[in-house]
């Protein structure tokens, strides 16, 4: 699980981001024993933590949250620490599920925008789902620390930042090496492998391998996961450094199907709905890093390339929803590969600091989708090749204007040229563009309070782009304001936001049914806070409360029926609120601590049942650590209450929730 947690830290630092910023320690007992192989220097080129006074909300996961987590993947941990909505999709770790911000739907979280050290991981012109966003694919056992970025407030960041961002920072070094065992329930099985060395100013570097079995909590559930990672960062001369790194994902996994809603109410969770469902995804990225600190200037390259293929057979039996499924199943293939770069100049003046740079990506996708019997291909449905060359320029900056008073300007804008070749329809090729404008502006009170409003505009690709290039953006400006309370022990914000959306567009998950060309609005509170009481108990939490609901939007079924009017009804895939608390106990002189935890969702919408309105649910979870001969040792339990959830349902269908399931893991320095 940890390292899975950690993966998720891997997520992504746009070599854009001000690198010059050193990572903020974590309060309460750090991870003296688990991390006390990593040694951290002022290297880092590819990314940095998030400028704390920004007029923004972040939430920051370092590597204590992350390694006390009793988190099952990185979703799971974001749902635990970070108060993220996520709705899990259970057919296999290389079959995307959601994560959700402020009430976007975000199927297959394409409403995140997920970068690992300077790489976006959406996968733009996907057949599947437009910004297809797959975090399995983060390597745990190298991850530094998370920063989720709420809103499309930063302008680092472009397609796919609807909701926010995921930004994941890896180490850079380690001395020696670690080896990570862990099993629990369902079969649960993994081993990572870390090594690596630190040169000093020289530079260092970071290895690892990672191995993952389970047999799932349903039959036709298992899977495997194997990964590996590298990252190496050398001081070329005087102020010139270079990071390089790597990353190889390869999983495959059986599918146990969908359930049906009297099915998951009397927890037949027994039920297969065809054996023969499953699927595989393999993924490579390279990356090279090149930085330059000459006085108060920074500047900054990235450059990446990524290699992917997945392949999924998935049956949607028929159902008492509007979208039926075809009873049929389905094979999808997705076959890609692109480039890409990031630069950006920093200058650091006497009371501001600007940013400018430019970002590129090109990306070739084959999408092919078929009948099938038992994987035998009866049928093309759809056979596209699509190629699509963005281009963005950005402005970060920021102003002092006094000792209290600070404001921040920023924009970007993009272009998109998007070619598609159908083999049954022919070419089509289309080209968008949008700007973005980012301003926002902060207060300090006293006593570590300070004040914030925040304005900007984030879009996204429409899903069916790869086959109609011409298909508009989806857009939204955002409004917040809030409160920040920054003191000695304790962190607090509160964040009243406000999301009109344009050109909204649901998805359907299983039947692949789209809609789009109405709006949206989404609008809540958001409150987060991290105490530490009398240094031996730390309580946290996050929390959103949210009213998503469609302004206009006419909903036409796949089967061809009378259009469905949703105006004024919630937002598909959203919860009222979703939150998460922890409480850490760690007493002094004590060779062991504990995390007690929960997470709730309020009153959940489901996909594609207009006016349908699910009841809440909260899960609890326990974690004890400790050492044992001098090895660090969890023992810990995910659903303490054993509690039946649904985390999915499109169209009558569910996807269950995991039951009350026990881990240990234990790790060994060398």
């Amino acid at each position: 699980m940890r390292r899975i947690v950690c993966g998720l830290a891997l997520v992504a630092c746009p070599g854009v981001l001000t690198a010059q910023q050193k990572p903020i320690a974590d309060s309460a007992r750090a991870d003296s024993a688990r991390r006390a192989a990593q040694s951290l220097s002022a290297v880092n080129i590819v990314a940095a933590p998030v400028d704390r006074g920004q007029p923004a909300t972040v939430t920051h996961l370092g590597v204590s949250v992350i390694g006390s987590t009793p988190a099952t993947n990185t979703l799971d941990l974001l749902r635990q620490a970070a108060g993220v909505e996520v709705h899990q999709q259970g057919q296999g770790p290389g079959f995307a599920s959601d994560a959700s911000l402020r009430g976007f739907s975000s199927d297959h979280a394409t409403d995140l925008a997920l970068w690992i050290d300077g790489v976006p991981i959406n996968e733009p012109i996907n057949g599947h789902a437009e910004g297809y966003n797959d975090f399995s694919q983060i390597f745990a056992g190298a991850v530094q620390s998370i920063d989720i970025i709420r809103g499309p407030v930063s302008p680092l960041f472009g397609n796919f930042a609807m909701g926010g961002v995921v930004n994941v920072h890896t180490m850079e070094r380690m001395r020696g090496g670690r080896l990570m065992l862990e099993a629990g329930s369902y079969g649960d099985a993994g081993a990572t492998l870390m090594a690596g060395f630190d040169h000093g100013a020289r530079g260092g570097g970071v290895f690892g391998l990672h191995y993952q079995h389970e047999d799932g909590f349903r039959p036709n559930g298992g899977s495997n996961i194997l990964q590996g990672h590298a990252r190496v960062v050398h001081e070329l001369a005087d102020g010139w450094s270079v990071d390089g790194g790597t990353e190889l994902y390869a999983a495959g996994w059986n599918s146990p199907g969908f359930l049906s809603g009297a099915q998951f109410a009397t927890r037949r969770y027994d039920i297969v709905s065809n054996r023969s469902d499953g699927g595989f995804t393999r993924r490579a990225q390279e990356r090279v890093s090149v930085r330059h600190l000459s006085g108060s200037t920074l500047w900054r390259t990235t450059a990446y390339a990524t290699q992917g293929r997945w392949q999924l057979f998935l049956t949607i039996p028929p159902a008492g929803g509007i979208f039926e499924g075809s009873g049929s199943q389905t094979e999808e293939e997705d076959m890609r590969y692109g480039t890409g770069l990031t630069s950006a100049l920093t200058w650091e003046l006497a009371n501001a600091e600007l940013t400018i740079g430019t970002e590129g990506r090109w990306n070739h996708a084959r999408y092919e989708n078929y009948f099938t019997t038992a994987r035998a291909r009866d049928s093309a449905n759809t056979l596209v090749t699509a190629t699509q060359l963005s281009a963005a320029v950005f402005l970060q900056s920021h102003v002092d204007v006094t000792d209290r008073l600070r404001f921040d300007v920023g924009a970007r804008a993009d272009a998109f040229d998007t070619k598609s070749i159908q083999d049954l329809a022919g070419e089509f090729r289309g080209a968008t563009g949008v700007f973005s404008p980012k301003l926002g502006a902060s207060y300090r009170l006293a006593g570590g309070l300070s004040a914030y409003a925040d304005w900007a505009r984030g879009f996204r690709s429409t899903d069916g782009v790869i086959e109609d290039p011409a298909l508009p953006v989806i857009t939204e400006w955002d409004y917040e304001g809030g409160f920040k309370l920054a003191r000695e022990g304790l962190a607090a914000s509160a964040t009243l936001f406000r999301m009109d959306v344009s050109n909204e567009e649901t998805f359907n998950p299983l039947t692949g049914g789209a809609n789009n060309g109405g709006s949206s609005r989404r609008q809540g509170l958001e409150l987060s806070w991290s105490a530490l009481v009398q240094r031996e108990v730390l309580a946290s939490g996050d929390w959103t409360f949210n009213d998503a609901r469609y302004r206009s939007l006419e909903i036409v079924p796949d089967d061809g029926g009378a259009p469905q009017n949703v105006s004024g009804l919630r937002v598909y895939n959203t919860a009222r609120y979703v939150g998460s608390g922890a409480v850490q106990f760690m007493p002094a002189g004590r060779p062991w601590s504990l995390r007690l935890s929960g997470n709730w969702v309020g009153p959940y919408s489901p996909f594609d049942e207009p006016g349908a309105v699910l009841g809440a649910y909260g899960l609890m979870h326990a974690e004890v650590s400790t050492t044992v001969a001098g090895t660090p040792v969890d023992v810990g339990v995910r659903n303490l209450l054993d509690r039946a959830y649904p985390e999915l349902v499109a169209a009558g269908l569910v996807s269950p929730g995991q039951p009350r399931s026990f881990f240990v893991r234990v790790e060994r320095s060398f």
